[in-house]
Formats: structure tokens, sequence, C-alpha cells
């Protein structure tokens, strides 16, 4: 495909309500959702794409059943595998608070991280106990404490000084934004990055989303003028 957007970012909602609507455990549509995330990884990277970041468990989600964030905790163990980034040549980067994360989450996701590293066919990023507040508080944080410590000056602060202290400052912000599953809002996620991605919501429900739904996305955004504010 031609005029491939350089960088993905997808919202994969949807899970619980595909299980529900087959009589399952909301726990069966994330097993169903991972299915279709190592899919779409896959085909991101057959068209082309360089880089793929996925919304996979946002702040808000501690506030989920315990159950729940522990199947979810356990997805990310299962099926985050070495083999499936090799596989692909596909990096791995996490994006997130890790102080909330369990240890052992952590650390697989550290690993996965440090074992890719040297791949290049495409950058998956996962964000995991992620919020773009969260982000954004962050890098406030560290941007008073270098203007305290004199190694910033409060005037020296621009839009470029801020983008190097979040946590995607090793990538370009996204050109397409797809959110599955029905609803139009982007759920404080990536705030800062999408001032100017084009959004693409849908109706169909994560475990849903095939290749052709992924291409129809795409096809979509190909057809917008993207003037940043100019003419």
């Amino acid at each position: 495909m031609n005029n491939v957007p350089q960088h993905i970012a997808i919202i994969m909602d949807g899970n619980g309500r595909w299980a529900q609507q087959r009589g399952q455990a909301r726990s069966a549509g994330h097993v169903a959702g991972v299915e279709t995330t190592k899919d779409i990884i896959a085909d991101c990277v057959r068209l082309g794409v360089k880089y793929l970041t996925i919304y996979a468990f946002s702040t808000e989600n501690w506030g989920r059943p315990e159950n729940e964030v522990a199947a979810l905790m356990g997805l990310i163990l299962t099926e985050l595998k070495e083999e499936l980034f090799v596989k692909h040549h596909v990096r791995m980067r996490w994006i997130g608070d890790r102080s909330r994360m369990p240890e052992q989450v952590k650390k697989h996701l550290e690993t996965m991280e440090e074992e890719t590293k040297d791949f290049d066919a495409m950058t998956l990023t996962v964000a995991i106990s992620y919020s773009s507040r969260w982000e954004l508080t962050d890098a406030m944080k560290r941007i008073a404490e270098e203007v305290k410590d004199g190694s910033l000056k409060a005037e020296d602060i621009t839009e470029d000084v801020i983008s190097q202290h979040l946590s995607t400052s090793y990538m370009p912000d996204p050109d397409l934004m797809i959110r599955t599953g029905g609803e139009i809002r982007i759920s404080n996620y990536l705030l800062w990055q999408m001032a100017y991605t084009e959004l693409y919501f849908t109706p169909v429900l994560w475990p849903d989303f095939k290749k052709e739904h992924l291409i129809e996305a795409i096809e979509t955004y190909k057809t917008k003028q993207r003037r940043y504010g100019k003419i």
C-alpha cells in the first residue's frame, strides 16, 4: 500500500462486551482480544507501518474488579513472549507508571524491552498502567526539578522540551488513531501527541477487528488533507 501512516495508535475497546454477547466471562473477551492484537501486529508490519502504539491497560483500569485485573496481568505474562517479536522482527517498548505494576509483570516487560531492542521492522509500544494525565504530570515534575537545580531555565521551556520529557519522546506523533467498540472519545490517551492525529472510530468490537478493518481505516486516513492549521 502507498501512503501508509508511519505511526498508528489504537484503543482496543470492546473485549468485555464481545464476551458478554456470547454469555462468557469478560476474561474470555480479553483472551480473544490478544489473538486479534497478534494478527494486527503482523498486518502492520506487512503493510509497512513503522510505529504501532496500543492502549492495553489504563491507570483507571486499576479500579476494575481484582479478578479481571489479575487476568489481564496474567495475559501480559503468557502472551507477550519473545517469539512474537522475533517472528516479525518487532521492537517492544513499554510506557506507563511502572511503580504500580506487579514486580513479576514489570520484570517481564523490561526483559522484553531488552531482548527486542535491536529489532527494526516496527516498534510496538504497549501502554500499560498509562494515562496522558499521569504522563504529563510526570513530565512536569521532572522539568520542575531541572528548573530547581538550575539545569533548565523556565523561559527555555518550549513544546519541544515538554515532548522530550514525555515517555513517547523516542517516536513521532501518531498519524492515525483507531478506536474500536463504538465509543467516540480518546479516554486519556496520548493527549499531547494527538494534537493533529486523524481519528477513526468503528463500532467493530476489538476481537472482531480484522485486517480488512485496518485497511479500511488506513484508506480513510489517506483521503484526509493534513494541513496542521495551515491552508
